[in-house]
C-alpha cells in the first residue's frame, strides 16, 4: 500500500473506491455472510449481470463514503443504479422518504452522527438504493444506525433478503430515535425537578434548545406518508409479502417514536409556560415592592421639598415642637398610603 493510499484510508475509513464495508449474503451457500472489498464487489456485480440469475437468493450490501472522490464514479460504473438515486444525491431535498423507481427502491433516511450530543447540526443523511440483488447505502458522515447494522452483521445476523436488510436499517434507526427520546426525557425530568425546587437558572433556554431539536428531528425523520403509501400499495414484483409486512411494521414503529416526540414537545411547552408564569409572578412581586416603597417615600419627599425652600413664611419655623409635628404629619400620611397600597393588593 502506498503512502497516498494509507493517507486516504486514515482520512476516509474506506478503500480506494470509497467502500466502507461490503457483505455478500447467501443463505443457500456454505457461508451465509462474507465480507467483500470493492474489487470483489465489482467482479460479483459483473458476473451477476452476465448470468442474470433471478432464482438465486444471494444479494450484496455495499456501504460507501460520499466524502471519497471515487465513490460516486465507482457506483455509476459498476452498480448500474437508477438515475433517481444519483439525482437524490444532489437535489438538496433531505426529507425522509421511501419511494419506488422502476424496479428498485430509493430511500432517503436522516439519522444522527455516531457521536450525537443533542445538537441540531449533528443530523446527517443516508441515501439507499434497494434492488433484488444489491443494496447500496451512501453517507457523508458516520451514522449510528448503519454502525448498529454493521455490528449485527458481524455477529452473524444475515437478513434473508435485501428488503429485510432495509427493514433492519429502519428498525436500527428507530432504536436510535428511542434512545434520543429517552435522553431528552431524562433532561426534561432534571429541568422539571429543578423547577419544582425553585432553581430556574436559565432552564427556559435549555428547554427551548431541546424543543427546537425535537422539531428538527420530527421534520427530517418523519417519513413522507404519500410516498410510503404508494410503495406499500404497489411494491415491486420481487418483494415478497412477508417483506412488505415487515416494512409496514418498521414504519409503524417510526410513527410511535414520532408520537413520543410530539408528547415531549407538548411537555416542554407546558414547562416553558410554567417557567414564564413563575417569572412573571416574580416580576410582578418585585414591581409591587418597588411601588410600595415609592408610595411610602412620597410624603416625606414632598414635605422635605416644601420645607427645604429658602423662602419666608415656612410654617412651624419658630415653634419649638415644629419638628415633631412635621414627623407626625409624615408618619400619618405614610400610614394612610401604606393602607391604601396593601388594600389594593388584597
Amino acid at each position: 500500500m502506498t503512502a497516498l493510499q494509507k493517507l486516504a484510508e486514515n482520512t476516509y475509513g474506506s478503500d480506494e473506491a470509497g467502500l466502507i464495508c461490503g457483505y455478500l449474503f447467501n443463505a443457500s451457500g456454505p457461508q451465509p455472510v462474507s465480507a467483500v472489498d470493492s474489487a470483489q464487489a465489482a467482479s460479483w456485480l459483473a458476473e451477476s449481470t452476465e448470468r442474470n440469475n433471478t432464482t438465486s437468493s444471494a444479494y450484496m450490501w455495499l456501504h460507501f463514503n460520499l466524502s471519497h472522490v471515487r465513490a460516486e464514479p465507482w457506483l455509476r460504473q459498476h452498480a448500474r443504479l437508477a438515475d433517481t438515486f444519483f439525482e437524490a444525491l444532489h437535489d438538496g431535498l433531505y426529507s425522509t422518504r421511501i419511494e419506488r423507481s422502476d424496479d428498485a427502491l430509493i430511500a432517503i433516511i436522516n439519522d444522527v452522527h455516531f457521536d450525537f450530543r443533542f445538537e441540531p447540526s449533528d443530523i446527517s443523511t443516508l441515501w439507499i438504493s434497494v434492488g433484488p440483488r444489491l443494496v447500496i447505502t451512501a453517507r457523508a458522515t458516520p451514522l449510528r444506525s448503519v454502525d448498529a447494522l454493521r455490528a449485527a452483521v458481524k455477529t452473524g445476523d444475515a437478513p434473508r433478503s435485501s428488503t429485510e436488510l432495509l427493514e433492519h436499517l429502519l428498525r436500527a434507526q428507530a432504536d436510535v430515535l428511542v434512545n434520543i427520546v429517552r435522553g431528552v426525557t431524562t433532561r426534561i425530568d432534571d429541568i422539571e425537578d429543578a423547577l419544582l425546587a425553585g432553581r430556574l437558572d436559565h432552564k427556559r433556554a435549555r428547554l427551548g434548545l431541546l424543543r427546537r431539536l425535537l422539531v428538527r428531528l420530527q421534520r427530517l425523520l418523519a417519513p413522507e406518508p404519500a410516498a410510503l403509501f404508494r410503495l406499500l400499495q404497489s411494491p415491486p414484483s420481487w418483494m415478497a409479502d412477508p417483506d412488505v409486512q415487515e416494512l409496514r411494521g418498521s414504519t409503524e414503529e417510526f410513527s410511535l417514536v414520532l408520537r413520543d416526540m410530539l408528547s415531549l414537545q407538548e411537555r416542554i411547552k407546558l414547562l416553558q409556560e410554567e417557567i414564564a408564569a413563575n417569572i412573571n409572578e416574580d416580576n410582578n412581586r418585585s414591581l409591587f415592592v418597588l411601588t410600595v416603597v415609592t408610595v411610602l417615600a412620597l410624603p416625606i419627599n414632598i414635605l422635605a421639598g416644601l420645607f427645604g425652600m429658602n423662602v419666608g413664611g415656612i410654617p412651624l419655623a419658630q415653634d419649638p415642637r415644629g419638628f415633631w409635628i412635621v414627623v407626625a404629619i409624615i408618619v400619618s400620611f405614610t400610614v394612610i398610603a401604606a393602607w391604601v397600597a396593601f388594600r389594593k393588593k388584597r
